[in-house]
This record gives C-alpha cells, structure tokens and sequence, in this order.
C-alpha cells in the first residue's frame, strides 16, 4: 500500500505558504445523541443518572478553575507589556536628549502608559509596542555611539530580556487555550456541561501581518 502522503511524489507548493490564525469562536452545541444518552441512564437506573450528574458538576468546576488559569496567564502577559512600555519609555526619554526622536513615539508611549485596559486587545497592544521599539531601534542604528551609552544599552538589554518573556507567557496561554479548546469538545461530560453553559472556544494569540512582513526581511 502506498504513502498517503508522499513527499517524493506528493503535489508540492513550491511558492510555499504561510499560515494564519483564524480569528473565529467556535460555539459547542450536543445533539439529539447526548440527550437520548442521558436519558438512558436514568433510564438504567438512578445510579448510573446520579454518577454522571456528579461527573457534570466536577466537569463544571474544572472548566471554571481552566478559565481562571486563563485569566491568570493573559494577565502574566499584560505585566510583561506594562513593563516593556516603561522600559521604552525610558530610552525614548534618554534618546530625547541626543537625537530628534520621532514625537509620535512620545504619544503612542503615553497612551500605553495610562494604562492597559483589561478589555483590550493585547494583540493589537502587543502590535504598538512593537511598532515603538522598531522606531527606537532605528534610532539607535542611526547613532551609532549611543550604543555606548551605558543608561540607554542596559535599557535594550532589559527590553530584549522582557520581549522573551512575553514570548514565553504567549506560549504558555497558547497552551491553556489548546487545553481549553479540547477540553470543551471532550465527549460526554465536559462537552454537555461546556454545551449548556454557552462555552466557546478561545482564539490563541498571533501577530500582525506586518510584523510577519518584518520577519521576512533582511536584518543581515
């Protein structure tokens, strides 16, 4: 029997192709089947209905205590971003001193430091931080000896240290939300709790096109 997939043979793209994450929620919704299965349990007995009515409630308060998980790890990555915006702040000030910095940076800079609203979209927040230390970057490129700037080099290195970081709390919410989005599909339990309660599924983090246009260029 032949490979179904045969990378000797099999059509291949040679343009290549890029990938998205697709920004849609997916209700869960049980049919006709888990009703009748419910049924026949107590239609078996009150045991069995009884059993599974407690494996509901413990179904329950674990998909609780995982949104609470993913409450807690969106908001690592919202600490790792408030401090990132204090640290470019502070090397957009130290840059202010000796190169023309582009005002914009300033008012981007101060709209992110009054505060990152919990109902916003860190995606898009991630996105500006992001454009802000592109336009420091460029400025310290253009100024080579403000790279010997001990205040300024910490700062980067603190920026740097923070940008992993953020990495990092994306991996890990990325992981609670591909829990999360098995969990609720779990037939019987979890899925006819997470059914009845209107439960969703949750959309992992992604960056914008244009820093994917910025990945592909030439740094070198």
């Amino acid at each position: 029997m032949a490979n179904e997939l045969d990378e000797m043979t099999g059509p291949v793209n040679k343009e290549g192709r890029d990938v998205n994450v697709i920004e849609k929620q997916i209700q869960v919704k049980v049919g006709v089947g888990s009703i009748i299965f419910e049924i026949l349990l107590w239609v078996l007995g009150i045991i069995p209905g009884i059993v599974f009515l407690f494996m509901k409630r413990s179904a329950k308060s674990y998909l609780a205590k995982l949104q609470q998980k993913l409450q807690h790890d969106a908001s690592q990555i919202d600490n790792y971003l408030e401090q990132r915006v204090v640290i470019l702040s502070n090397v957009a000030k130290l840059l202010d001193k000796a190169v023309d910095l582009d005002k914009s940076t300033f008012t981007e800079i101060a709209s992110l430091r009054s505060g990152i609203n919990p109902n916003s979209d860190l995606n898009e927040v991630a996105s500006k931080i992001d454009n802000m230390n592109t336009k420091i970057n460029v400025a310290v490129e253009r100024y080579p000896d403000l790279k010997a700037h001990q205040e300024i080099a910490d700062a980067m290195q603190q920026n740097s240290y923070l940008q992993k970081e953020i990495t990092a709390a994306r991996e890990v919410y990325n992981d609670t939300v591909r829990q999360w989005n098995s969990d609720i599909f779990a037939w019987p339990t979890k899925m006819i709790v997470a059914a009845k309660q209107g439960y969703t599924t949750r959309i992992p983090f992604s960056v914008s096109s244009e820093t994917k246009a910025r990945a592909r260029e030439t740094f070198f």
